[in-house]
Order: structure tokens, then sequence, then C-alpha cells
């Protein structure tokens, strides 16, 4: 017998005859691309991945592969999102700006494909969280069907791993702009100082990882119980992340953590974001 909240998704679906799902290879999106493809048939789906400088070429060709493994019709797209002088000074407001135009370049893929509705994979955790992304999203008219069918992180890996989707267990990704503190220019050569250093930690073991920028200092992030781990390499660590550009390097003894740049917001600033 199917969940409820799995009924929920299903009857949140099926109000539409055609959708575009914005997929990035993660759980949530999968979850929401496998569900539109069992209810509306591939006929009636067109998954769209967004490339950027701001993510990695990886997680690109990655959500590319897996949305056409599932059996979607998949479309690739680029953003700049390094255009926008709010993004680009990583202010504060930079999160609606590009989820503003991430939504607005579905839309207009929407309207080119025929398709009724953009949907996104936002769950109900989010909404708790700092997401000035979610006001762009309500202004561009996307839907977020896990929120509607009252859906969490938990019930999401429930889904998934009775579906059999392969990233069932994936680690979440964000935005490289998270590792930079705001009102500081984000470079390409900076970003891509932070993603081969990230990329080589987790060559390490260390699937869970943050390396974020202070000026020209490192500071790691991983799970708590893995900094010994980490300790014990620490010479080599340190000599890999100089050669790519860092002057120092240190980890944060407080472990890995979500968000850890949005705490230099005042509660009225990111008031301001959200309402």
């Amino acid at each position: 017998m199917e969940s409820a909240k799995k009924l929920a998704l299903t009857a949140a679906l099926s109000q539409y005859n055609k959708v575009l799902v914005a997929f990035s290879g993660g759980i949530d999106s999968t979850v929401v691309l496998d569900a539109a493809l069992k209810t509306l048939g591939k006929e009636n789906v067109l998954a769209v991945v967004a490339n950027s400088d701001l993510f990695t070429d990886e997680e690109y060709t990655k959500a590319m592969d897996l949305a056409q493994e599932m059996g979607a019709t998949v479309l690739g797209t680029t953003l700049d999102y390094l255009a926008n002088d709010d993004i680009k000074n990583n202010r504060a407001s930079s999160w609606y700006w590009m989820k503003k135009m991430f939504y607005q370049k579905m839309n207009e893929l929407k309207d080119n494909s025929n398709c009724d509705v953009v949907l996104d994979g936002m769950i109900m955790d989010d909404k708790n969280d700092f997401r000035p992304g979610l006001r762009a999203r309500d202004e561009e008219g996307a839907v977020s069907v896990l929120q509607v069918a009252n859906i969490y992180k938990s019930d999401v890996r429930d889904m998934a791993r009775e579906a059999g989707l392969s990233n069932w267990n994936k680690v979440a990704s964000c935005s490289v702009s998270s590792r930079f503190e705001y009102d500081t220019e984000l470079t390409v050569e900076g970003i891509q100082r932070v993603m081969k250093s990230e990329a080589y930690l987790r060559s390490l073991g260390f699937a869970t990882v943050r390396v974020r920028v202070q000026n020209k200092l490192a500071r790691i992030e991983i799970m708590a119980d893995q900094i010994n781990d980490l300790v014990a390499q620490m010479f080599a660590i340190n000599d890999k992340l100089q050669e790519f550009g860092f002057d120092y390097v240190t980890v944060d003894l407080e472990g890995f953590k979500s968000g850890r740049m949005n705490e230099s917001l005042t509660a009225d600033v990111k008031s301001a974001l959200v309402d």
C-alpha cells in the first residue's frame, strides 16, 4: 500500500498535463522527476539541468546522465550568474537573484516546450531555513510539489530508497558562492580554487566537505567525527591547498555546518530578504 505522502505527490502531479522539472541531480529533484515520469509519462516530462560557474562541471554531467538513465527527455542550459552585480559581489541578496535568474530561465524553457509549470525540488525543511530563493520561486510561479505533498528530507530518502534510485544517499551540494564571505567579489579563479580543493578532499574520503574562504585562508569543514582522519593527513592537505593558491589552511573544529556564512547576517537583514 502506498504511503499517504506518495499519494499526495501523485495527486499534486496529476493536475498537470506536461511539466518541466528543474533537475539538479540531487535526491530531492530526483524524487520529483521519478514521480513525474511515473505519473505523467515520459512524453509529458522535460528535465532541465543548468550549468554555471558556481557549480562543478562534474555535477552538471552527472545530472544530465542520471536524467537520461531515468528515461527522461533532458535539456541542458547555462546561466551566467556572475553577470549580475549582486551575485558577483556576493551580497546578502545574491541568493534571491540566483534563484530569480534560475526560475526566469526555467519559465522561458517551459514556454518554449509548451509545459504547464516549472517544478523544483524544494522540501518542507527548506521552509525553516534562510531561503530567499523561495520568494523568487513564488514571484515566478514555480511549484515545489514536495512541499505541496508535505514531504520532508527523511521522507525523500525513504521514497528514493524504495524506488531504487541510485542517488538515494547522495551528499547535498550547494552553490560555491556559499564558501565565500558576504560582500566579497567572486572571481572565476577563486571559485576554481575552492572547487579543486574540495575535489581533492573528497578524493581522500571526506564526502561532506566545504572549503570556506576568508581572504587567502581556507577553513575546512568536514563531519566532526572525521577531523582526526584529516589531521592525520594535515601536511599533505596543507601542501596541496597551498599549491592551489591558499596562503593558510585551517580546520573548523565545530565540523561541517550547512549555511555557516549566513551566521554573519542579522535577523533584520534575513527578514528583509525573505518577506
